[in-house]
Parts: structure tokens; C-alpha cells; sequence
């Protein structure tokens, strides 16, 4: 919201070659309340002005000796790249408003002024003009936000594979259709698996033989989308000896509650289940 105070404390420019309109409108400001005035007789010095000073409103006279309004409207376009021109053109001449409203001004007052005219043009441009640098700013806080949020977002899945790799020897992630997405770790080389680059489908190369019990509970849950945790299967290898697995998993699941698939982690226990400790 833009208060009145606001508007008067906002940063005015005052571009005319004649030092009695120069000194009319300050003294319009002034009696109206405008406390951040300032005046130049030079056109070529608006450009630098701006750029240094960012003002919320130029009044800007066309008609000019060596560079008139028009000329000095396209000088600063090269600063105000996002083509908002916080400019309110001065002029004499009727034919010339749609062309200066053409070139990027916001309004136009004619001469000789109508003071009750300019005093309201001027509180209504520069009331637009602030809701939009407010906009701006609130655009530009809302992008920061996004992208400190994005960077959050990333040291935390950062941390959570780093993590994942301390507590377990592999990270999953499955699609809806069971075809793995993702692996962290050497489960592949572990269990002599090998996945299809096409279809992302697994086949094992070791002639392995999986308990049959526990692989269809497994895949049971995988197929009613239930969160598992510590789940320990079993198989047998080529060579005769048992191998133990402990996966945990969680189904996925889009902003929209669509089922994405599953991702989870797991391990080899073998180790543990022969000397009878816990496995998980």
C-alpha cells in the first residue's frame, strides 16, 4: 500500500530549458508537499542524473535546444532496460503528445499550465509508479526466497545421499513401473546384476536363485505401495552360499497424489545373520 507520505517523499526531476517553468513547478512542489525536488536546464545531463539518482518522476520539457525530449527519452531507455519510462512530458505543442506517449512517456500536461492539472497528473504517475517498484521489489524478494530455498533444497539432498551412504550401501529409486531411475552405491557389482539400458528392467548373471517366500513379500509390497522397513530376503548363489539383503522403501508420490514410484535403501547383512547379530 502507498501513502501519502510516500508519495510525497518520492524522487522528482525537473527537465526544462527555461528557468521560469523550472522555477513555477518547484515552487508547486514545495507548496504541495514534495520534499526530494531537483531541477536541470541541461538535457544531456538527464541520463547521468537518472542513472545515479533512480527518480520516480521526470518532468520532461520537449522542446529543447541541442537535445529535445524525444532524444533524451531514447537515452533512457538504454538505462531503464525494462522499458518503463518514469517520465511525464511538458509541451506546447498538441500534435506531439501521442508521439511523446509512443516514445515510452506516461502521461503529458500542455503549456501554459493548469496547476490543479499538473499537481494531480503528477500524484497519480507517481502512485503508479511506486506500486510498481513495490511489485518489483516483492518479485525480486520472492526469486531470492525460490532460489535460497532452492539451495536448501539441495545441501539437504546432499546431506541425505551422504548420509545414505554411510548407513547403508545402496540408494534406489524405482518408477511406476518398477524400472530402476536412480542407484547410489555398488549394488549392481554386489549381487551380479545387470540392468537393461533400454528398459531399465534387471537380470541377474550368476545364476543366483532368490527365496521365492520372501521375494513375492517383497514385491507384494512394492505392488500395494506400502512403506517397508528393515525387510530382509535371501538367495542363494551359484557357489551354494546364502546371501542376506535388508532393503527399507517408501512409494513417491507427485504434488497432485499421483504415484511416482518407490526409492529407498539397502544392504548387504549376510555378514551379520552369520554370526547372529540383528541384521538391521
Amino acid at each position: 500500500m502507498i501513502s501519502k507520505q510516500d508519495i510525497l517523499n518520492a524522487n522528482i526531476l525537473i527537465v526544462d530549458d527555461q528557468p521560469s517553468n523550472v522555477q513555477l513547478l518547484e515552487q508547486m512542489l514545495h507548496e504541495a508537499g514534495y520534499v526530494s525536488i531537483t531541477s536541470t536546464m541541461d538535457p544531456q545531463a538527464v541520463s547521468e542524473l537518472h542513472r545515479n539518482n533512480r527518480y520516480d518522476l521526470i518532468l520532461l520539457d520537449l522542446q529543447m535546444p541541442n537535445m529535445d525530449g524525444f532524444q533524451v527519452m531514447e537515452a533512457l531507455k538504454e538505462i531503464e532496460t525494462h522499458a518503463y519510462l518514469p517520465v511525464l512530458v511538458i509541451t506546447a505543442q498538441p500534435n506531439h503528445k501521442l508521439r511523446a506517449l509512443a516514445a515510452g512517456a506516461k502521461d503529458f500536461v500542455s503549456k501554459p499550465f493548469d496547476l490543479v492539472e499538473v499537481q494531480t497528473r503528477i500524484h497519480n504517475m507517481l502512485e503508479v509508479r511506486l506500486l510498481y517498484k513495490q511489485l518489483d521489489q516483492h518479485n525480486q524478494a520472492l526469486e531470492r526466497a525460490v532460489q535460497e530455498r532452492t539451495a536448501e533444497l539441495r545441501e539437504s539432498q546432499e546431506r541425505f545421499r551422504r548420509l545414505t551412504e554411510l548407513s547403508s550401501d545402496w540408494y534406489w529409486e524405482q518408477d511406476a513401473n518398477g524400472n530402476f531411475t536412480k542407484i547410489f552405491g555398488p549394488v549392481f557389482e554386489m549381487l551380479g546384476i545387470r540392468v537393461d539400458d533400454v528398459t531399465g528392467q534387471t537380470r541377474d548373471d550368476r545364476g543366483a536363485r532368490w527365496n521365492e517366500h520372501e521375494r513375492k513379500t517383497l514385491e507384494e509390497n512394492l505392488a500395494s505401495r506400502r512403506p517397508f522397513l528393515d525387510f530382509v530376503y535371501s538367495r542363494t548363489t551359484a557357489d551354494g552360499s546364502r546371501q542376506y539383503l535388508l532393503v527399507s522403501g517408501e512409494p513417491m508420490f507427485d504434488p497432485s497424489g499421483r504415484y511416482t514410484g518407490y526409492r529407498g535403501i539397502g544392504k548387504d547383512v549376510t555378514g551379520r545373520v552369520a554370526t547372529g547379530t540383528s541384521p538391521a
